[in-house]
C-alpha cells in the first residue's frame, strides 16, 4: 500500500506580492477523507490558497507541511491539480493522458489500460483520437479531470472546475468529482457557486481578503455560519461585505492590516 502524505497542515501561512499581503496568517489542517470546499468572493485569495497548498508557490512566511508517513519525501508525486482553464497539449485526447502518465514514470505497456479506464470514467472514450484543443470547454475540463485521475493522486486540488460551464456540463463535472472522491482521492476545491458548495462539500472554508474567517463542517456552516461576513455571504445579501466586524474595524482605522 502506498504511504500517505496527508494530513496537510498550514502553519501561519502568508503570501506577499509586490509589497501587498494577499494571504494572511492562515492556519488550517486537512485530514484524509472529507471533501473540502473553499468559498469566498472574487479576490478573496481562493486560487492563491490552493496553489500554496499544492506547492506551486511558496509562502512568504509560515509553512505548509505534509505530515503523513510519505509527506517528507516527494509529496508532489501524490497530488494533482486541475485549473479553471486547463492547458491542453497539441495532441489527441488519449495522448494528453498518456503524456501525464509518461512523466510520472509509467511503463508504456501499462499506460494503454490506464488511459482507456480514465477516459471511460469521464465519458471521453469516443473522443480518444480527437485533437484535445478542438474539444468544447466542458469536454476539455473533463479531459483535465481524466488526466489527473489517471495519475491516481492521493489529493486532488480543483480550482473552480465548473466556472463558465452550462448546467449540463457542470452536472457532468460534478459527477466525475464525486466519483474521484468515491474512489478514495481527497478533494480540495474552490468554487464561487454556493449551490455547488452545498452539493459537494463535507467541510467549508470561508476566505475573505486573504484571511480564513471560518472552517466548519458543511451542514453546520450552511445552517448557521459563526462569522458575520459569512452569514451575509451565504444569505446572498447585496453589499454583504459592509457588514463584517473586520471590515468595520478597517473602515474605522485606515492603518488597519486588513486594508493591505
Amino acid at each position: 500500500m502506498t504511504e500517505a502524505i496527508l494530513p496537510l497542515a498550514l502553519e501561519n501561512v502568508s503570501l506577499e506580492i509586490g509589497g501587498v499581503r494577499l494571504i494572511k496568517d492562515i492556519q488550517c489542517r486537512f485530514e484524509a477523507g472529507p471533501r473540502s470546499v473553499v468559498i469566498g468572493p472574487n479576490g478573496a485569495g481562493k486560487s492563491l490558497f490552493l496553489r500554496l497548498c499544492h506547492g506551486l508557490i511558496a509562502p512568504t512566511s509560515g509553512a505548509g507541511r505534509w505530515q503523513g508517513p510519505a509527506g517528507a519525501a516527494q509529496p508532489g508525486a501524490a497530488q494533482a491539480m486541475v485549473f479553471q482553464r486547463p492547458v491542453m497539449l497539441r495532441r489527441s485526447v488519449a495522448a494528453n493522458v498518456d503524456y501525464a502518465l509518461k512523466l510520472k514514470g509509467h511503463a508504456r505497456a501499462e499506460r494503454a489500460e490506464i488511459i482507456d479506464e480514465a477516459l471511460a470514467r469521464c465519458g471521453l472514450r469516443r473522443l480518444r483520437d480527437q485533437p484535445a484543443r478542438v474539444l468544447s470547454f466542458g469536454e476539455q475540463q473533463k479531459l483535465a479531470l481524466a488526466r489527473a485521475w489517471a495519475l491516481r493522486p492521493q489529493v486532488l486540488f480543483l480550482d473552480e472546475p465548473t466556472a463558465s460551464l452550462d448546467p449540463a456540463a457542470t452536472h457532468a463535472v460534478e459527477e466525475i468529482v464525486q466519483a474521484i472522491h468515491d474512489a478514495g482521492t481527497r478533494i480540495i476545491m474552490t468554487t464561487h457557486d454556493l449551490g455547488q458548495a452545498r452539493r459537494l462539500s463535507d467541510e467549508v472554508l470561508f476566505l475573505h481578503r486573504g484571511r480564513l474567517l471560518e472552517h466548519a463542517e458543511a451542514g453546520a456552516f450552511f445552517e448557521n455560519p459563526k462569522n458575520d461576513l459569512a452569514q451575509a455571504f451565504v444569505r446572498g445579501e447585496l453589499l454583504w461585505w459592509r457588514y463584517g466586524r473586520d471590515n468595520r474595524r478597517a473602515e474605522a482605522d485606515p492603518t488597519a492590516e486588513d486594508l493591505d
